[in-house]
């Protein structure tokens, strides 16, 4: 097994592992390894089916269902993401961490290409380990001190981003859940940064109007691209990530091309502050 790193702060590249097959225990300790450290892994040329990659996710924990949207038929945990060639709205397309209204957002999210555009359609990965540890001391010690509100409905968006996707529960649009503001990550003990653009509404015991300001700086943090890198997607490629201590962006810039993606989340525990180990 090699471990390739891909940019200077986040992801790498796993290389000599076929995933259809079990990992002994050696060979995934490895692997976990290299995940914490990188934060996001890609494997290429995966050939798996449903079973195998559901096997294969499960082996980082429990799998959780979407809120949103219906899994695949047989396979309750795949959430097969479909853009069609004449659809243009975006399905992740923004800075965000995947589901931080819930009291327990997942810690993993994985994601399979099926079929890809022939250009486009690339995944942007943000290092919030590194952006706190970029941030004044002032600033790390007032946001240690604050918790932020999500929602599910803090940017108003129609179930249906695609026409193909089988969306469920609307009225859990109202679903929010309190967070620390930084996270410290439950199995490295390293803070991160735990607010995004599209879930979080405010700070805890203050209005929108006045938390805004403050979010709105932290928000534009996360494009910066040196903390980021870049995934050029190719067919049979799985990628995982950790919602724990990064952000991901989806590209939506393949109009006129379909896209088939995957999607696995892998149950993550409930978010803790830096005092509260």
């Amino acid at each position: 097994m090699e471990i390739i790193p891909q940019s200077s702060v986040i992801g790498a590249e796993v290389r000599g592992l076929d995933l259809s097959r079990p990992l002994d225990d050696d060979t995934h300790a490895r692997l976990e390894a290299a995940f914490l450290e990188h934060q996001v892994l890609s494997f290429r040329r995966q050939r798996l089916t449903p079973q195998q990659y559901c096997e294969f996710a499960a082996s980082f924990g429990r799998l959780a269902d979407y809120l949103f949207v219906d899994g695949m038929e047989g396979y309750p945990h795949i959430t097969e993401i479909i853009k069609t060639e004449t659809e243009t709205e975006g399905f992740g397309s923004f800075w965000h961490s995947d589901s931080t209204y819930l009291e327990r957002p997942p810690k993993i999210t994985l994601l399979y290409a099926r079929e890809v555009p022939p250009r486009g359609g690339d995944t942007l990965f943000a290092d919030m380990y590194r952006l706190y540890d970029d941030l004044s001391e002032g600033l790390q010690a007032s946001l240690c001190r604050l918790r932020a509100i999500n929602s599910a409905s803090a940017v108003p968006r129609d179930e249906d981003i695609y026409q193909a996707v089988k969306s469920r529960n609307s009225a859990a649009r109202e679903r929010c859940a309190t967070h620390p503001v930084i996270r410290r990550h439950d199995q490295t003990g390293r803070p991160a940064l735990y607010v995004n653009g599209i879930h979080t509404l405010s700070f805890e015991g203050m209005t929108r109007a006045e938390s805004r300001p403050l979010l709105e700086y932290l928000f534009r943090q996360v494009e910066r691209p040196e903390y980021s890198f870049r995934l050029r997607w190719e067919a049979d490629t799985l990628a995982m990530w950790d919602n724990r201590c990064t952000q991901h962006y989806a590209l939506n810039d393949y109009h006129g091309y379909r896209r088939v993606m995957h999607r696995i989340i892998v149950e993550g525990d409930e978010p803790q502050a830096l005092q509260d180990f």
